[in-house]
């Protein structure tokens, strides 16, 4: 039974990755939250389709035995991964998500034994976040096995985010950015570690930001000091140090709230041309202490890449071709595993 399950479906990036499997004569079975939205796209599409929310143990569960791989795109994924992986565990079921969060990286992580014992892998980041920088991350230890530090940074070319994402952003307001140290986490302020950074066509100011990769590539290759930067200007960089004196503030969950009402008013998400117009430029870099050496990477729009990489380890994992317990991309895959994926190269 090679029946791939989509949670979110109807969600801007989910429609992609639903495009993306149709591309390849594959008909997901699809649920959501929304009745309405769920029925709409599945009648679109010709699809079986179910609604619950995560926290509905029995529905999810039973909707998970329909299919033996499921890709969740229903985020934020700090408040929904927990059920849906526990759900996998007990149906038997692969777990893919589109996650960015290090927090849930960390999370899922604790679940590799049971999923060990049950043969079934379990790998977040499954998109953009953070299949093409864990294997550059992989490139680069590769080539400097005795690497101590890492650096890794993107940045998107003519693109904009989704309400998805922005969302997570949101949830993610007042909190310090998270980086490596000696193997451990450290938070420093928002808006503190700043440099240029050298993309391969052009050098923009980058700010570092708390990302999946503080988690994902320390897994994938043990280098103790990790760092993930983002391309940025610094009026961008002037608005989040303002925002650090009201940081209070933006922890607080009406506040949040309100934000995600606003967001909730904008467009899901870019057009197809906006889309075919953007790309992604990633740099990475580690040293020893002696040696320092770089890398950087072209791939297309953020969005477009995750459904296809989604899409084709879903496909992967139906040829039997998995390793079990928690995984990020290059630890299941290696660094070729980016190539594999149209329109992404090395510069």
């Amino acid at each position: 039974m090679n029946n791939l399950l989509i949670y979110g479906a109807y969600g801007y990036t989910g429609r992609l990755i639903v495009d993306e499997c149709l591309k390849h004569g594959i008909k997901p079975i699809i649920a959501g939250r929304s009745a309405d939205k769920a029925m709409a796209f599945a009648n679109k599409h010709d699809l079986e389709y179910d609604v619950f929310e995560v926290s509905e143990k029995e529905k999810l569960e039973n909707w998970l035995r329909r299919g033996n791989v499921v890709i969740h795109c229903g985020g934020p994924f700090i408040h929904t991964a927990k059920e849906m992986v526990e759900a996998c565990l007990a149906t038997d079921t692969h777990y893919l998500d589109i996650t960015g969060e290090f927090q849930v990286f960390d999370l899922i992580k604790e679940y590799s034994e049971k999923a060990k014992e049950k043969n079934l892998m379990l790998m977040p980041g499954a998109g953009f976040d953070v299949v093409p920088s864990d294997c550059l991350a992989k490139h680069l230890h590769n080539k400097l096995p005795d690497a101590k530090d890492l650096k890794l940074a993107f940045v998107s070319k003519g693109g904009r985010l989704s309400r998805g994402t922005a969302k997570t952003m949101i949830e993610n307001l007042g909190d310090p950015q998270m980086r490596r140290r000696e193997g451990k986490y450290e938070g420093i302020p928002m808006g503190k570690s700043v440099r240029d950074i050298d993309y391969g066509d052009f050098t923009q100011l980058s700010m570092g930001i708390s990302w999946g990769d503080v988690s994902t590539a320390y897994h994938s290759t043990g280098i103790p000091n990790i760092e993930v930067f983002s391309g940025t200007d610094q009026q961008q960089i002037n608005k989040v140090k303002k925002t650090l004196r009201m940081s209070f503030m933006l922890k607080s969950r009406m506040i949040k709230n309100f934000l995600i009402r606003q967001m909730d008013k904008r467009p899901d998400g870019p057009r197809e041309e906006k889309r075919d117009a953007s790309c992604m430029y990633l740099w990475g870099e580690a040293s020893n202490g002696d040696t320092t050496i770089e890398a950087r990477m072209k791939t297309p729009n953020g969005y477009t890449l995750t459904a296809k990489s989604s899409v084709l380890i879903a496909q992967k994992i139906f040829n039997g071709n998995y390793k079990n317990g928690f995984q990020t991309p290059s630890s299941a895959y290696g660094e070729g595993l980016i190539l594999e994926v149209e329109g992404c190269f090395f510069l």
